[in-house]
């Protein structure tokens, strides 16, 4: 299915510029933008991996992760292939560093999308596993039709789109992934880090749930320095009911002579967000159950119990609009 992409503007010479995310490549006819799903063909530009769908799974929405959003709900999740970085230590390299025709897919249209999401009695659709902002049109389209099915619509992603195309998406939470400073953007993703920024403070002006991860690179991104950078990143500009995610490395891709995260440096990066004042800052990739749990920031009780993906325990007052802690009576910042 070829798809006329959204967000481009035509150039002289039958060129083209993408203005969908920041890269903004200028593509001559016949050539792709670095993502590799969007094509100049005759001076017009396709998103040549609409429908191309090339991973499905059903999941638990913590696994995206997201854990203060709808918990013990499930997702169906999809993805394109392609992507808009070049991370050295993508876990997903085997199709976010593909073309779309270049890996197994199957064709769906975004209503099949939908239909498979209720036969499979999933709550929400999950664009995640490569960049979702790639396949946009099909996110977008899908989106629209989940929402008029009483689905929920959430966004894993690098961040990495520009503010029309994302003021446009009918998304209700989103997952950014702050890799690191400006230097780790540049040497390791291939991109810039003040976009990324910029798309989480605007999903937060728009009203979208806002959850951030933070994978912890060893040698990389994991000294106190860069930590704080994204703590203070979270409290100043998202605030301190922001979700944070401290997710451990392990060696992928170009990256492989790298050691995996320790748990104590997990460990220690959720101490100094705790310290700092964020109110919901978890732990991933390591067997630390203390940091999978959602904890009141005032008395410290247990409010959400989690062990690995299973269904979790919510342990909160739910009588009114608002989830308290049953205990202290303090609101609980969480969507269920």
């Amino acid at each position: 299915m070829l798809k006329e992409a959204l967000f481009y503007e035509n150039l002289e010479n039958c060129k083209v510029k993408c203005n969908l995310c920041p890269k903004h490549c200028v593509i001559s006819s016949g050539r792709r933008g670095i993502c590799g799903g969007r094509e100049n063909i005759d001076c017009k530009l396709y998103a040549v991996n609409y429908g191309k769908i090339c991973a499905t799974a059903v999941d638990p929405i913590e696994k995206k992760p997201l854990f203060n959003y709808k918990p013990g709900t499930s997702v169906f999740s999809i993805a394109t292939a392609g992507c808009n970085f070049r991370c050295k230590h993508c876990q997903n390299w085997e199709i976010s560093q593909s073309l779309p025709e270049d890996v197994p897919f199957s064709e769906l249209t975004p209503e099949d999308v939908v239909d498979l999401a209720k036969n499979y009695l999933c709550e929400g659709i999950a664009y995640t596993y490569t960049e979702p902002t790639i396949f946009y049109e099909f996110m977008q389209e899908t989106a629209k039709i989940a929402k008029n099915n009483d689905l929920f619509n959430v966004m894993v992603t690098n961040g990495y789109i520009e503010k029309e195309p994302l003021k446009k998406l009918s998304i209700d939470a989103m997952n950014i992934d702050i890799k690191g400073n400006s230097e780790f953007y540049k040497k390791i993703c291939f991109a810039e880090l003040e976009p990324v920024l910029e798309t989480c403070i605007l999903a937060k002006k728009l009203g979208i749930h806002v959850e951030i991860t933070n994978l912890i690179v060893p040698t990389y991104n994991d000294n106190q320095k860069d930590i704080e950078f994204i703590i203070n990143f979270v409290k100043d500009e998202l605030g301190v009911d922001t979700p944070l995610h401290f997710t451990a490395f392990y060696p992928h891709y170009k990256l492989t002579s790298v050691p995996s995260t320790s748990i104590d440096v997990i460990k220690k990066a959720r101490d100094m967000a705790l310290n700092a004042g964020l109110n919901y800052v978890y732990a991933g990739n390591v067997p630390f159950s203390a940091g999978y749990d959602t904890y009141c920031p005032d008395c410290k009780s247990i409010v959400v119990d989690r062990f690995g993906y299973q269904k979790p325990k919510l342990h909160l007052d739910t009588s009114s609009k608002t989830p308290k802690c049953p205990k202290c009576g303090r609101k609980i910042d969480m969507i269920l």
